[in-house]
């Protein structure tokens, strides 16, 4: 296809295009055309519609305000309905039916919250007014039933049942004290028991039957959200705190003072002093404990109320027990209130804890004081006696003296004293940490060695009382003897160590040497008796023309046999009566004077007897044979009177 024939085929197709195109514009304005009428159309039917929309808008919103006034009458109603339900039950009194009587005032307090907070209503102020009247006549009638539940259930505890929720070691026994402390022995537990003691189980009485208790408590959350904490205080407080009393009567606690204390015999004070002990275990752990859950339970969510009120329950009865054990403490001391000083300390030191734990609260802060304070009194107390004990050993005058050179009274006394002590050591060494941060066991040792060197420095001058110097150093050795036995078999031993025993057991030696050199030396005259001295020394014993052997003559024999007759028979008469307790020490001592007296008796008897013997009335100067001899030489120190000599 040539070039003319292109050109003519292309301008038909653009005359095409131009005339397709002209027709779409007719088109577009033909619809553009149309849409403006339909837009036009619907402006005027929404003009004509608004009144209609307006109207509708209107009418719903008056039924949902007829819906709301509807549902606020309804609450209305039903809150009068509840008051007038509330208002019967109250009218009808809470001994019906206690639980809905609570129920209603809870309800009706409810009420007054809901008014309250509506007060818009015109009617709300009058409601307010009747249910607030109806509300405290209904807590003063809670006051009453509170008060007569209370002490329809609180009722004193026998001591039998007291007795049953202690531990078995610590029920009384048949004769009506404890097992263990408090009964007037003046002996501490051995470690065994304490350990035993605290482990032991204690189970708290019964003060209030437990199903009675969640109502007393609803009682009580009433009456502290009525503004009636007061009168709540006072009831709970009076009526539980005359309960207690009477049980601590009912047990045998009474109210004692110094002046009282001052004038009892120290028997029925010492009876009285176990009793407190053991008071003082079961006031604590059953019935101070018991009275401090009832309380927390009764009174739980009035926490300052529930604090004070424990207090104020048990501070009477506290006083009463403490006030005692002052009066023990600040009465005028003596070394038998030792041991019972040591029971109260060791007491109070049991149930420290307990009692910090049971009056921990700010109201209780006297009473936890007031305990502290106690402990701390008998712990002087026992310290001031220490004192005094030494300075009575020391300057004991008693005119008691033992003829026989035995162990005197006041060395027994104070060597039990010391074994009592060491029955004491744990609570001796708690004690002594109150006052001093040295070593206990020092301490311990320190005050135990001064009170045996106050019982030598004591027997020292009784031995001087002894005319003869034999007896003296007999009584001595008998005695520190005896001393250093006991430290021997006691737990002293370990804290006085063995350099004092060494010490003292080489003094009773000492002793021993001096009553031999005093009584059996060779200066001493009855020795001299049967010296050979007095002749020739040869000889042999061959007989001389007037009978004498070894140039001894006949008649200085005699005298010599009949002087040693008198002087033995003095010593035996005289020594017999003296006393060796020791079964070991006198066989010692008497074997000590046999090898002095007997091989010298022997030697004389064999030289010299023969000259008396072959004589007149050999009988009269040779009364002895050395086995006769050596046979009474074993009565020495038997303690014998003079009627068991003659026998």
């Amino acid at each position: 296809m040539g070039v003319p024939q292109t050109m003519e085929a292309l301008g038909e197709r653009a005359e095409f295009i131009k005339e397709s195109l002209q027709k779409s514009q007719t088109i577009t304005d033909h619809m553009v055309a149309i849409l403006g009428s339909f837009d036009h159309r619907l402006s005027a039917l929404e003009t004509a519609m608004r009144p209609t929309q307006i109207r509708t808008h209107s009418i719903r919103g008056a039924h949902g305000n007829i819906d709301k006034t509807l549902k606020a009458a309804e609450v209305i109603l039903s809150q009068f309905d509840l008051t007038r339900k509330a208002e019967a039950k109250i009218l009808r009194g809470p001994h019906e039916d206690l639980e809905s009587y609570l129920e209603a005032i809870d309800q009706l307090r409810s009420n007054v919250d809901f008014f309250s907070s509506n007060k818009g209503f015109k009617c709300s102020d009058g409601v307010l007014n009747h249910a607030n009247q109806l509300l405290s006549k209904a807590i003063s009638k809670l006051e009453e039933e509170f008060r007569q539940l209370l002490a329809n259930y609180s009722k004193p505890v026998e001591p039998d049942r007291l007795f049953e929720c202690l531990p078995d070691s610590l029920r009384p026994s048949s004769s009506g004290s404890p097992r263990n402390h408090g009964d007037g022995s003046g002996k501490s537990p051995t470690d065994h028991q304490e350990k035993s003691l605290e482990n032991a189980v204690y189970t708290l009485p019964i003060l209030i039957p437990p199903r009675v208790l969640p109502l007393l408590h609803d009682l009580a959350q009433q009456m502290a959200q009525g503004g009636h904490q007061q009168q709540l205080f006072r009831i709970y407080r009076d009526t539980r705190a005359s309960v207690l009393e009477q049980s601590l009567r009912k047990l045998g606690v009474e109210r004692l003072g110094k002046d009282d204390v001052q004038k009892m015999q120290w028997e029925v004070l010492e009876a009285k002093i176990g009793n407190w002990i053991h008071y003082m275990r079961i006031a604590v752990k059953l019935l101070f404990a018991g009275e401090k859950k009832i309380c927390d339970h009764i009174l739980d969510g009035v926490d300052p109320l529930r604090d004070q009120c424990f207090a104020e329950v048990t501070v009477s009865s506290v006083s009463v027990l403490l006030s005692f054990g002052e009066a023990i403490a600040k009465s005028k001391r003596s070394p038998e209130k030792l041991f019972v000083l040591l029971d109260m300390y060791e007491i109070m030191r049991e149930l420290h804890s307990e009692i910090e734990l049971l009056f921990e609260s700010k109201a209780c802060i006297e009473m936890r004081e007031a305990a502290l304070s106690l402990t701390k009194r008998l712990a002087e107390t026992v310290q001031e006696t220490f004192v005094d004990f030494e300075e009575a050993v020391e300057k004991d005058a008693t005119k008691t003296t033992v003829l026989d050179g035995t162990v005197h009274p006041l060395t027994s006394y104070v060597i039990n004293y010391v074994k009592f002590l060491f029955d004491y050591q744990s609570t001796l060494k708690q004690l002594f940490k109150e006052f001093d941060a040295s070593d206990p066991d020092a301490l311990l040792a320190s005050v135990t060695t001064r009170m045996m060197q106050a019982l030598q420095n004591n027997l020292d001058g009784k031995s001087k009382q002894y005319r003869d110097p034999s007896l003296t150093h007999l009584f001595l050795m008998n005695n520190i003897h005896y001393i250093v036995r006991s430290v021997q078999r006691s737990e002293a031993k370990d804290l006085l160590g063995d350099d004092w025993v060494q010490i003292h057991r080489r003094i009773v030696q000492q002793h021993a040497n001096q009553y031999k050199r005093i009584s059996w030396a060779k200066d001493v005259q009855i020795l001299q008796c049967l010296s050979a001295q007095g002749g020739a020394s040869g000889g042999g014993g061959a007989m001389g023309a007037d009978g004498s052997a070894s140039g001894m003559p006949r008649s200085m024999v005699k005298d010599r046999f009949k002087t040693f007759n008198v002087q033995f028979e003095e010593l035996h008469q005289r020594q017999s009566q003296w006393t060796v307790p020791d079964s070991e020490l006198r066989e010692s001592l008497r074997l000590a004077v046999a090898e002095v007296l007997l091989p010298a008796y022997r030697s004389f008897h064999k030289r010299f007897g023969p000259m008396v013997e072959n004589g007149k009335n050999p009988q009269k100067y040779i009364r002895y044979s050395p086995e006769v001899l050596d046979h009474m030489m074993n009565e020495f120190f038997e303690g014998k009177t003079w009627n068991e000599q003659k026998r």
